[in-house]
């Protein structure tokens, strides 16, 4: 069976991580699985998350929101005693007013502990913050692997090893039949890994290993390429880019998936429109649309759909089982499978 559309295809594929990864049934690892993150120039399909148990369970002491780049900076680097907030905390590379919005913006999220002392704002930390990323792995999903996509994918690939911002980079395509999977006969990197995913049964092999890149290192950020026509001649333009910037790029990608999850497509559909529905698929549930009898994308759920048909006010004052009418009902099903995830 093969899935109508990449959305569908890029769900299944989560779902099968969120359960079963790693691909080699004897190194399983804790992780949880996030859709669509990255940096400002790279956004990948799906993201996996490695993490220590122990230290995750210490992370959820700071909510189940994410900590951006300015709230990291306060909750990792605040002092276990009270300490005026410019001499406890590092100089961030920009104004300090900023740093003193996150630390009223981390007060009120109760992750730090804030006072005046005359005109000093001073604060303490209530918990370590945990290094609990264990590694970053980045998934490219293309079910239908045809040659103008696999040369688009090739380089998206061979930029994310350059960079390599994340531990291992892969490719996931649906499985066929042939005795050698055609992303094997295509130009992808060698250090890119190949799954190979069925979506009749929602099992995933492995076509070929990855390489495990050296993210603790300086990365190569390609930012132009030549042509490749007869006539250019012109060399590839990069720039490097440091481990530091690395590292903390990664905590960020790291927390905005913690906080989302794979099941955060509901966040950017209309749920509230009494066609919507969720049905089970081989890992877990998948949107499904009762007027058009697909699974919908994102693009096709939205306020411009034609069947668009919002629940009756009726329904969202029903007790449980809706508690606010089915929609409701569905977020808040998505949301608590996010949580035990968590």
């Amino acid at each position: 069976m093969s899935v109508v559309s990449e959305f569908a295809f890029e769900l299944r594929v989560c779902a099968w991580a969120e359960r079963h990864w790693h691909p080699e049934a004897e190194q399983r690892r804790p992780c949880f699985v996030a859709r669509q993150l990255g940096t400002r120039d790279r956004r990948w399909d799906t993201v996996i998350v490695e993490v220590d148990p122990e230290r995750l369970a210490a992370r959820a002491n700071f909510g189940t929101e994410r900590l951006d780049s300015d709230l990291l900076h306060v909750v990792r680097n605040a002092p276990a005693d009270w300490a005026f907030y410019r001499d406890a905390l590092p100089h961030p590379g920009y104004p300090w007013r900023y740093v003193r919005e996150a630390v009223h913006r981390a007060a009120d999220r109760g992750v730090v502990e804030k006072r005046r002392n005359g005109n000093r704002i001073e604060l303490r930390r209530k918990w370590q913050y945990p290094d609990w990323v264990e590694r970053i792995v980045a998934v490219e999903n293309k079910p239908d692997l045809d040659a103008s996509a696999a040369d688009v994918l090739a380089d998206q690939l061979e930029r994310d090893v350059a960079l390599s911002l994340a531990d291992e980079v892969w490719l996931a395509t649906e499985a066929t039949d042939e005795d050698v999977e055609p992303a094997l006969l295509r130009e992808m990197p060698v250090e890119a890994g190949i799954l190979a995913f069925d979506a009749a049964d929602g099992e995933a092999s492995v076509a070929w290993h990855p390489r495990s890149l050296d993210a603790d290192a300086v990365g190569t950020r390609i930012t132009d390429r030549p042509s490749g026509g007869e006539f250019d001649q012109s060399p590839a333009a990069f720039e490097y880019a440091d481990a530091e910037w690395k590292a903390e790029k990664r905590l960020e990608i790291a927390e905005r998936a913690y906080e989302r999850g794979w099941r955060s497509y509901v966040d950017t559909m209309r749920p509230d429109c009494r066609h919507f529905g969720v049905r089970r698929a081989e890992h877990g549930y998948v949107p499904y649309c009762g007027a058009k009898e697909c699974e919908p994308t994102a693009s096709e759920c939205s306020s411009s759909c034609s069947s668009l048909s919002p629940e009756p006010p009726a329904w969202r004052q029903k007790n449980w089982p809706l508690d606010g009418g089915p929609g409701k009902t569905i977020q808040r099903v998505l949301e608590e499978r996010r949580q035990r995830q968590r």
